[in-house]
């Protein structure tokens, strides 16, 4: 694989650890700013939301702009963000930190995973995206634990210091080792017409992927968000349990990628696998041991429906080159902007900190009712789903 794909993976670790890591830092930001844990969850709502407006917006903006320099520049820009977020005491400044930081993070993954394609031969794009990808499974199992280590040692503003330290070697790294221009399948005559390819948002094929992608996804960041709620309340663990838990729902992620080289026996038996779990993980919440396996086991489940879902999104994408990569980013941040939305619903309600575990139950069924009558669309052969070979 090219080396420049490894820069990028380092970028998307770096926005990846920011976008996770709140799921263990919002007990400690809520008192420091005079917020509830509940109006502290707007950060993630905020953040998925422009993750979800930025993705097609900044990669419209971008396509004709050389790749290292708008890469680069999402980068910094992305850091700015996060120096402001670690100094500031307002809230709102705090939640138009996590705007801006979406977008940058929107745009520059919009941008990487069509460069990222483009940058080796087509029966080698699966391998690149996956190495790409990487840097958000890195992010699970050894950032985000990691930045909420940081949080409960330091404060949670450590964390948003870290982040933005990891982006300088990324920004330089792109620098250094990307090429000038854009990679070689629209060197010579420049993108495609913006039009064809936003109308490919009109084939339903694409949209059914999208909006199970967003369910599974919503799904994923209803109990992700507030597992540590779940972890220091209902099992009674410390604080730095947490990250532990994080690691646990990383290290499934890292199991779950080794399915999407079979979308439909991932959907066919993790899906409902999945449906199960959410709510079985909120029975036994008071046993530490049984927790923690169960944790371990739906991060395996999530990351494999969810990357299987990516990658079937950019299949069905096939005739927007420049854009494809940010309908998969849009569709998947719905769900992370969803999710948590509803997730919070449930706190004050009887179940407490277990409602968004069975909100999450509640989201991966929807999925199914939706996915399971057009299943062949979703499990269909890449090379037979309407995209050139």
């Amino acid at each position: 694989m090219p080396f420049p794909l490894y820069l990028l993976a380092l970028a998307v670790f770096a926005m990846g650890t920011s976008e996770f890591m709140l799921a263990g830092l919002l007990p400690d930001i809520a008192p420091d700013l005079d917020v509830t844990v509940g109006t502290a969850a707007a950060l993630t709502t905020a953040y998925a939301i422009g993750m979800v407006v930025g993705a097609p917006l900044m990669a419209g903006l971008a396509r004709n702009v050389p790749g290292r320099s708008g890469l680069s520049a999402f980068v910094l820009l992305f850091l700015a963000a996060h120096a402001v977020g670690a100094v500031t005491g307002s809230f709102p400044v705090l939640i138009a930190t996590r705007v801006v930081a979406a977008l940058a993070n929107a745009g520059f993954l919009a941008v990487a995973l069509t460069t990222a394609t483009a940058l080796v031969p087509s029966d080698k794009k699966g391998r690149a995206l996956a190495v790409l990808l990487s840097g958000t499974t890195v992010a699970t199992v050894a950032g985000v634990p990691g930045g909420s280590l940081l949080g409960a040692l330091f404060g949670w503003r450590a964390a948003f210091w870290a982040v933005a330290a990891l982006c300088v070697p990324a920004a330089v790294g792109i620098l250094a080792g990307m090429p000038a221009r854009r990679p070689r399948e629209h060197a010579a005559d420049g993108p495609p017409a913006l039009r064809p390819e936003l109308a490919q948002l009109k084939r339903p094929r694409l949209l059914v992927v999208m909006l199970v992608g967003a369910l599974v996804n919503a799904a994923t960041f209803a109990g992700f968000t507030f597992l540590a709620p779940v972890v220091t309340d209902a099992a009674g663990l410390g604080e730095l349990w947490v990250p532990v838990a994080l690691v646990l729902f990383g290290a499934g992620s890292v199991a779950g990628r080794l399915s999407d080289r079979r979308p439909g026996s991932v959907l066919v038996v993790g899906g409902p696998l999945l449906l199960v779990g959410w709510p079985a993980l909120a029975l036994p919440a008071g046993e530490p041991a049984v927790l923690l396996l169960l944790v371990f086991l739906q991060g395996a489940l999530s990351f494999a429906l969810g990357g299987t879902l990516i990658t079937r999104v950019l299949h069905e994408a096939w005739g927007a080159p420049t854009m494809g990569g940010s309908y998969a980013t849009a569709a998947l941040n719905v769900g992370a902007a969803v999710g948590p939305l509803v997730a919070a619903t449930t706190l004050g309600t009887p179940l407490g900190c277990h409602g968004p575990l069975w909100a999450s139950g509640s989201l991966v069924l929807l999925a199914l009712l939706v996915a399971l009558p057009l299943r062949g669309v979703i499990t269909a052969d890449p090379g037979r789903s309407g995209a050139p070979r």
